[in-house]
């Protein structure tokens, strides 16, 4: 199993960037996949969700971000816009094991992660 974020890179406060999320050695389609990121200094957060039953969010990025997947290539993305200096940090891609989907601990596989930064 692996996971491979990319897409991160520097971007101007009100821009966007998509970040994916391929994934090996398991079919994307038969689980559920988060997006976390940790700033620095800071603990790891909870992103975005997507699987069985849908997709959820974290407050601060509802309404800006989006998750979705593409089964045929095996892949989540995080589309993110209006991005804010805030938004800067490292973001990875993990594969759910648990019932907690805001839970660091309930996710086994992690991506290696991908810099985002938010800066004029």
């Amino acid at each position: 199993v692996q996971l491979q974020a990319s897409g991160g890179g520097l971007v101007q406060p009100g821009g966007s960037l998509r970040l994916s999320c391929a994934a090996f050695g398991f079919p994307l389609s038969a689980y559920d996949m988060g997006w976390f990121r940790q700033a620095p200094g800071k603990e790891r957060e909870f992103v975005a969700t997507i699987g069985g039953s849908g997709t959820d969010y974290t407050a601060s990025v509802k309404g800006r971000f989006t998750v979705s997947r593409d089964n045929a290539k095996n892949t989540v993305y995080l589309q993110m816009n209006s991005l804010a200096p805030e938004d800067t940090a490292i973001y990875y891609c993990a594969r759910r094991s648990g019932s907690n989907y805001y839970r660091t601990a309930d996710y086994n596989y992690w991506g290696q992660g991908t810099l985002v930064t938010v800066s004029s």
